[in-house]
């Protein structure tokens, strides 16, 4: 089972360069942010955390772009896996995103972890022009028009949503980005997952894996789909008991949050939770 830090990055505290630099020095496997274009103001969508419109943290106002961050975190690292947690591909274009994602793949020696979400803040997507009630239909075809673009010589893709006429795109991704969705663990979001994506992550809501975890493989084996699906899980603090449990029932790769501090902190705080999962 592979270990990974996700920082929440925002204009304060330390930068993603210099966690991910620590994490590698640590001995993580991964390092991840995530992604807020921007927060209306005025707004319906409830957070699935407060239940409510209010915000648990004010860093949601103040994240970094996750693709500029890893690019930074790429060119102090060399081994770490780059990934986003989560970001939200329906608020690009996805030629443009394809690009940038294939750039920075090339660039860091195919180190991309594609994360993505649906995105739970509707008026944020509204403002980018998704429409209401397409997160998860845009959501696929952009992936699928990003993966003609990543693999295809000459690519070209038509749908509701995105369409372009045979087209060049370079560079390509080293390999191919594998792709998780961070969603809720549910038939619907694991019947998308078996379709159009390589694995789950789990939200902060989804605490017993078990039966969760059973049912993605269940489903993901009746659509046909080969091996296993990667399974990335968010945890709270190092507890062995869970994580050898996690272990057991297949879950690829835990993540644990860094705290919104200074880098001196954090720098200490991820060397002290990698001694004490035995990384290094």
């Amino acid at each position: 089972m592979r270990h990974g830090v996700v920082l929440f990055t925002s204009d304060r505290g330390i930068t993603p360069a210099a966690a991910a630099r620590a994490a590698e020095d640590a001995g993580f496997d991964s390092f991840a942010v995530p992604e807020h274009t921007h927060i209306p103001v005025r707004r319906e969508a409830v957070h699935p955390g407060t239940g409510t419109a209010d915000l648990p943290d004010d860093r949601y106002l103040r994240t970094l772009d996750p693709w500029v961050a890893l690019a930074t975190a790429a060119s102090v690292t060399s081994r770490i896996m780059l990934s986003t947690a989560v970001a939200l591909p329906a608020e690009h274009d996805p030629i443009t995103l394809a690009k940038t994602i294939a750039s920075l793949d090339f660039l860091s020696g195919g180190r991309v972890v594609l994360g993505a979400g649906f995105g739970w803040n509707v008026d944020e997507l509204t403002d980018h022009g998704v429409p209401a009630g397409q997160r998860r239909t845009v959501v696929r075809e952009y992936l699928e028009a990003m993966r003609a673009l990543w693999t295809a010589e000459e690519a070209s893709y038509e749908g509701a949503h995105v369409r372009f006429g045979p087209s060049w795109a370079y560079p390509k991704p080293v390999g191919p980005v594998p792709v998780v969705i961070g969603a809720g663990g549910t038939e619907r979001t694991f019947t998308w997952i078996a379709r159009s994506a390589d694995g789950w992550l789990t939200t902060p809501r989804d605490h017993e894996l078990d039966d969760k975890v059973r049912l993605l493989r269940k489903i993901w084996h009746d659509a046909g789909r080969e091996g296993e699906p990667q399974v990335i899980a968010l945890a709270g603090k190092p507890d062995p008991a869970v994580l050898a449990h996690w272990s057991s029932l297949g879950v690829t790769e835990v993540l644990f949050g860094l705290p919104d501090r200074g880098a001196g902190e954090v720098t200490a705080y991820i060397g002290k939770l990698g001694e004490r999962l035995g990384l290094g």
